[in-house]
């Protein structure tokens, strides 16, 4: 497989070692030093294009990529407010579209345990509720992809929940996600579920890059020659 690199940083280059490991060809890495060689004949010599960048850069990248027919695997944040807009972009040009949050096939494993508990604490509103997200200093957003998506799935199960908040919260229909960054941790995901008796807490804890890396990867994989919307969850076989 012919794959492009759109986001040549640290997490560019650590999927670039696995893709080649895994025996494919790395056809074009676009970072802000070439910015000018992400040209149409450039992207079009790619079966499938990796998108990590930034929020002012993810929506622009993503588009280029499915007008010139190429599937877009893409781990940036910040731009799933036009989500609804890509997806039909892609479906006008019959080309395939891959958007994860987190590619770790541990953290999507970690997802589904926390749609679960949440459904099993949903009843018990003697618990409050909260998320802990720890990343390295480079990491600008917060709270992370990975944290929302966490708050999004508690909020769907929890009807006393309404919102998530970005700050420690005394009001009983807010979710609090607390962020902090410290390096170098590569990231930190705490669930925690606290009454005046006890506490249940749930945590995946990331060791290093590789692990998005391998996901991030391996959804190429799947993507490729595809066509429509699909997520981490069509790659692991788990349920929507």
């Amino acid at each position: 497989m012919k794959i492009a690199l759109i986001g040549y940083g640290k997490m560019g280059r650590a999927i670039e070692a696995i893709a080649v490991e895994r025996g494919h060809e790395i056809v074009l890495r676009i970072g802000i030093e070439n910015l000018e060689d992400f040209t149409e004949d450039a992207i079009k010599a790619a079966d499938v294009g990796i998108e990590f960048t930034g929020p002012e850069s993810a929506l622009k990248n993503i588009s280029f990529c499915l007008k010139n027919k190429v599937s877009i695997v893409s781990g940036s944040t910040g731009w799933l407010q036009q989500y609804d807009t890509v997806a039909q972009l892609a479906a006008n040009h019959k080309t395939g579209l891959l958007y994860a949050s987190n590619f770790s096939l541990g953290v999507n494993i970690f997802f589904e345990i926390n749609k679960m508990l949440a459904r099993l604490m949903a009843p018990y509103t003697d618990y409050k509720a909260s998320i802990t997200e720890i990343h390295h200093t480079a990491k600008l957003d917060a709270p992370s992809g990975t944290a929302i998506t966490l708050a999004e799935q508690i909020l769907k199960e929890n009807a006393a929940k309404t919102k998530w908040v970005n700050h420690s919260t005394g009001v009983p229909e807010e979710l609090s996600i607390e962020s902090f960054r410290i390096d170098p941790a590569p990231g930190t995901h705490t669930i925690s579920y606290e009454s005046a008796t006890d506490t249940i807490r749930i945590e995946h804890e990331a060791h290093s890059r590789q692990g998005f890396a391998l996901g991030a990867v391996l959804a190429a994989e799947f993507l490729a020659g595809k066509q429509g919307v699909y997520s981490m969850q069509d790659v692991l076989g788990l349920p929507r």
